[in-house]
């Protein structure tokens, strides 16, 4: 084959990868490893759209460049295929959701392998598979099995906790546990009943059951995490959301809250995602004070992290969930209490913590008093506190926090501000009037200083504790769905929660009849009949979150097909962490938190040997959609083109770009793509119908999703990856664009031209290349080389460009330089670097298992300048001089120039002025 056209390889390449295992990895102790990892995705309906792949093919570039260089690389793919979305499909079609999952990853499988990444398909994981969720299930049990121990500061095995209450009660141990834990003597341990030590055992387990505050939305049947709700509704489906105390299964992910702080600093992140994961941990020092309810046998606590502030608290507010509003609401602000109440529970947290704007809530008719001033303080409800930081209690001080002040200023509460001694005051009376109130023990302490005297003042006086708080909450673990990892767990006679036997896992997803709550409220699975532990105990009817399956794919893919345990040791050892992690930046928080506590929590026991699971990662960008627009004259059926629209009312609409090429509408297409537009007339400019466009995310509804299958059947998978890669840092959004690839396709066209010329003849040869072919080869390898190290991809494809323009003006196609040419390309464009390499260069062996090429810096040396020599001032002749030429040698070469000696004579020479790789002047 002599013509380049990418139909009649790519496939042809892409079958032979396959069919003789190229990517086929195993552990290889001879190599160093290289582990790239990819976010896996969710296999939905609609498939991948050109913006889908980005990611995926920098860390295939990547990784192919590794194995070039030697690295023994693993770079799996496999899919998080449990999710809301199938089960929605389900119960809208009653199709299980096994089915439409299955057909949508063969979907993926399929647009994947066209783009040609270099995954190893064997090591493939699937989270709704039985195999896999096996040890999601075994995972899950480990951590019921353990506590946290705060003196060693690792998870330990339940049976040493229960060892020592056996021993000494409560007595020595510091544990994560419930708050409202009580110690306990041995023996009152002993006297327990086997129930009591259960319930006693749960406040302490790293996953335990208990009442928890939820985002329940009904018309879902289900709990959604605080990032799908948005204003008040799912971000699936739009229905409400309302807050609601559930019987939850939870993750004491509390327990790793400092460690999962402090690894931050030594990982290869961007500071931008360290930054996002401290705020969502968000560790604060301070202390919990209390403050007595006035007339009642009630004490509120509140946390603080500026206890020297307490002097300025002119009002105490409670969340509207907090469990003891009824008993501190007066007759008289009942009604108006329980009207907030009931609007504010159906906001999320998320909303909640972000509206900074509305100013709301309600007087509870209670008083505290202020511990520091004895003054009564009001007690009030806004939904900017939350139940779940903290205590849900927050004191209130208006002249130092922007919140507060817009608080008071709203409701007409007192703002004081808390000054040090009399020398501070503008007008002592000022006091007296409420206005300013003086701290009196804190004069002239700093900040720092003050908050500690302030603690112990309220330590002494056994009104405060000294207390570090984290905004990090531990995480829900539980979903009223169907399509889940069922929970292994089953409930005894006394309704203790029991874990399913090891040698019974998996524990299989049973069959419903439909996929809603039952009449009485359970989850789908509580309509399936006769699921039960030995016919008599009934499981868990929930099932885990999204996140349980995508908490530990990294580890199954080192090991896929063990069965006997999640991963071995050699291999866990081996792989190690993951070298490169690319993904996007929804998932910065969330899935990176619950993954490095689990992997955290797995290494403390000892399964694997390295504490974090993600060494580097990357956040790619998002490639936005282009959008096109025709301009339809209201009242008609007539669509006039951009340029001409403002002769006319038109109305815009949203047009299918794949009918549409650098803004020029394919009217036939085009009347053929709906049916109300098969009568459509067309007013033209300059005989096109040019549309409108607008840069956004690509959505179905604005017809503005490129699928990479159509750019693949025109212009070829190596073309995607190189434009994709082309179109900016990695790093970065940036819109999606047909305009550009044209040039990049030619790109590859001229490359051809290379080994082959324009009547289809093999015109590679054996001659040896000259140093000015290995310049051109080697500032190529140099760049291609540093840029894949350091992911700066988009500066590689130009580097490319020239490379192959240089090399086509010298005329260059000696086999010594356009084998090297081609494995360092190979990486982006894989397909036709494969091809080249067999047909024009005749070698056995697939480029993947080549050398990546060593760069010869001494090739790039300079070694000579080029000199403009000027006589008199004017410049009269170039000539080309050694580098390292002395004023001597030049001058002597100078002269024995014939231009020079024409323009100098025999006339006396004034001055010889050189200055090195700059200029030569003669005066005469």
């Amino acid at each position: 084959m002599s013509e380049f056209n990418h139909n009649d390889f790519e496939p042809k390449w892409q079958k032979y990868w396959q069919d003789n295992n190229i990517y086929k990895v195993d552990v290889d102790k001879n190599k160093p490893k290289f582990y790239a990892l990819d976010m896996f995705p969710y296999p939905s309906g609609a498939g991948l759209h050109v913006g889908h792949p980005m990611g995926y093919i920098a860390s295939d570039i990547v990784s192919r460049f590794k194995r070039l260089k030697g690295f023994n690389v693993l770079h799996p793919m496999g899919f998080d295929s449990f999710g809301l979305p199938a089960e929605q499909y389900a119960i809208e079609t009653g199709q299980h959701p096994a089915i439409t999952t299955e057909a949508n990853i063969s979907t993926f499988k399929g647009q994947m392998n066209k783009i040609g990444f270099s995954f190893d398909w064997n090591r493939e994981v699937q989270t709704s598979s039985p195999d896999y969720y096996r040890w999601t299930q075994w995972i899950f049990q480990q951590l019921f099995n353990s506590w946290y121990d705060k003196d060693a500061n690792k998870a330990k095995d339940i049976a040493e906790l229960i060892a020592h209450f056996e021993a000494k009660g409560t007595e020595g141990i510091h544990a994560e546990c419930d708050d409202n834990s009580t110690p306990f003597t041995a023996e009152e341990w002993k006297a327990y009943s086997e129930n009591e030590k259960a319930q006693i055992l749960l406040q302490y387990r790293l996953t335990f059951l208990s009442e928890a505050m939820v985002n329940w939305c009904p018309a879902l049947g289900t709990v959604l995490a605080n990032d799908e709700v948005k204003d008040g509704v799912s971000e699936r489906g739009g229905h409400p959301v309302e807050r609601k105390k559930m019987k939850q299964w939870m993750m004491r992910i509390t327990a790793y809250a400092d460690r999962l702080l402090n690894n931050l600093e030594g990982l290869n992140w961007s500071d931008a995602l360290k930054e996002m994961q401290r705020n969502w941990i968000g560790k604060s020092i301070g202390c919990e004070i209390d403050f007595k309810v006035v007339d009642k046998d009630i004490t509120l606590t509140a946390f603080t992290t500026r206890v020297d502030t307490t002097y300025g608290v002119t009002y105490v507010v409670l969340a509207p969930e907090h469990e003891l509003i009824p008993e501190l609401t007066t007759a008289e602000q009942k009604e108006a209490v329980d009207a907030y109440v009931e609007t504010a529970k159906n906001r999320s947290e998320r909303e909640r913590q972000s509206d900074v704007k509305t100013v709301s809530g309600v007087f509870t008719g209670s008083y505290v008093t202020n511990p520091l001033t004895g003054e009564k303080t009001p007690l009030w409800i806004a939904d900017y506190v939350l139940a779940g930081y903290g205590t849900g209690v927050v004191m209130a001080v208006p002249s130092s926090d922007d919140r507060d002040f817009r608080f008071a200023n709203h409701f007409g509460l007192p703002i004081v501000r808390v000054i040090e001694g009399t020398e501070d005051m503008e007008d002592p009376t000022e006091v007296k009037k409420g206005k300013m109130i003086n701290s009196g023990f804190l004069n002239g302490l700093e900040s720092d200083e003050a908050i500690k005297v302030a603690i112990d003042k309220l330590v002494s006086a056994g009104q405060g504790k000294a207390k570090v708080n984290f905004r990090i909450r531990d995480a829900v673990f539980s979903r009223q769905r169907y399509w889940g990892e069922p929970v292994p767990v089953y409930f005894d006679e006394n309704d203790t929660p029991q874990l399913v036997p090891d040698s019974q896992l998996p524990l299989d997803l049973p069959e419903v009849e439909k996929y809603l709550p039952t009449p009485e409220g359970d989850p789908p699975l509580g309509n399936t009949k006769d699921w039960k532990f030995d016919d008599k105990f009934g499981y868990e009817l929930t099932t885990m979150p999204g996140w349980a399956g995508s908490s530990w794919y990294f580890l199954r893919y080192m090991d896929p097909q063990n069965k006997e345990a999640f991963v071995s040791k050699e291999a866990a050892e081996y792989w190690n962490q993951v070298d490169l992690y690319v993904g996007g930046t929804e998932h910065a928080t969330g899935h990176l938190l619950y993954s490095r506590f689990w992997n955290m929590f797995l290494f403390d026991m000892g399964f694997i040997s390295h504490e974090e699971p993600f060494k580097r990662i990357v956040n790619q960008g998002m490639i936005q959609g282009r959008s096109n627009f025709v301009y339809r004259v209201k009242g008609t059926n007539q669509f006039v083109s951009h340029g001409l629209k403002k002769d006319y009312e038109v109305q815009p609409l949203y047009v299918d770009v794949n009918i549409v090429e650098n803004d020029v509408l394919d009217t036939d297409k085009f009347k053929e793509w709906r049916q109300d537009y098969a009568n459509a007339e067309f007013i033209l400019e300059d005989g096109k119908y040019i549309c409108g466009s607008v840069v956004e995310k690509m959505s179905k509804s604005k017809y503005n999703v490129v699928n990479p299958d159509v750019v693949i059947e025109k212009y070829g998978a190596d073309t995607l990856r190189l434009y994709e890669m082309f179109l900016g840092p990695i790093e970065q959004s940036k819109p999606w664009s047909m305009q550009g690839i044209d040039g990049v396709w030619k790109f590859l066209r001229k490359l051809w031209r290379l080994f082959y010329n324009d009547a289809g003849q093999l015109v590679v040869v054996d001659e040896k290349a000259t140093p000015a072919d290995l310049k051109i080869l080697h500032k190529a390898i140099k760049k291609a080389g540093e840029d894949m190290e350091s992911l700066s991809l988009n500066t590689t494809v130009p580097a490319f460009m020239v490379c192959v323009n240089e090399l086509a003006a010298a005329k260059c196609y000696k086999k010594e330089v356009l084998e090297k040419l081609l494995i360092i390309l190979s990486p982006f464009a894989p397909h036709i670097s494969e091809e080249l390499w067999h047909a024009a260069l005749g070698q056995k062996d697939s480029i993947i298992n080549a050398e990546f090429p060593a760069f010869d810096a001494s090739l790039l040396v300079e070694a000579s300048h080029t000199y403009p020599v000027s006589i008199n001032g004017k410049m009269r002749v170039k000539l080309d001089l050694p580098i390292d030429i002395s004023q001597e040698e030049a001058k002597e070469a100078v002269f024995a120039n014939e231009i020079v000696q024409k323009w100098v004579e025999d006339k006396p020479i004034k001055k010889f002025i050189f200055v090195p790789k700059r200029i030569v002047n003669v005066v005469v």
